[in-house]
């Protein structure tokens, strides 16, 4: 299931892997000033 973005709401919270494998929530970082993510296709 899938929610749609818009434009000054908050980010739905989803949980991803990081360049480790451990799993990262958005809601790790609920009450932090700002959040940056990078979604890099892929590395060369």
């Amino acid at each position: 299931m899938s929610q749609k973005v818009e434009l000054n709401k908050p980010a739905p919270d989803f949980t991803l892997p990081d360049f480790k494998g451990n799993k990262v929530s958005l809601a790790d970082f609920k009450g932090r000033k700002n959040v940056v993510l990078v979604f890099n296709r892929g590395f060369m």
